[in-house]
């Protein structure tokens, strides 16, 4: 049965914004767009740095190093140098709280 731990509330992380949590050890970013919540893992694919410092324009997070984007809601890198998708986890909103899957 999958797990999940709130990491915010629907409040906390604005439409267009992102938030910089931990989940069961992980360090993740979630997302909302326009009311649609995602979480991405807070690391870049290419070369390991820090995603949740980037900006986020649309769907795209952008890596603060070196440019790499990754689409928030399916972790494909959508330009190099990153050639690997992020991991991604599984949200829901749960009575005005952010729930984010737990491995």
């Amino acid at each position: 049965m999958t797990q999940y731990m709130k990491v915010a509330r629907v409040d906390d992380i604005q439409p267009g914004e992102k938030l910089r949590v931990e989940v069961d050890g992980a360090e993740v970013v979630v997302v909302n767009l326009d009311g649609t919540f995602y979480a991405i893992a807070d690391v870049c694919t290419h070369d390991g740095g820090p995603l949740g410092e980037g900006a986020l324009q649309g769907c795209a997070l952008i890596c603060p190093r070196h440019g790499a984007r990754f689409d928030v809601r399916t972790g494909e890198a959508l330009t190099r140098p990153a050639f690997e998708a992020a991991p991604t986890y599984a949200v829901k909103v749960l009575d005005g709280d952010v729930l984010v899957e737990a491995y």
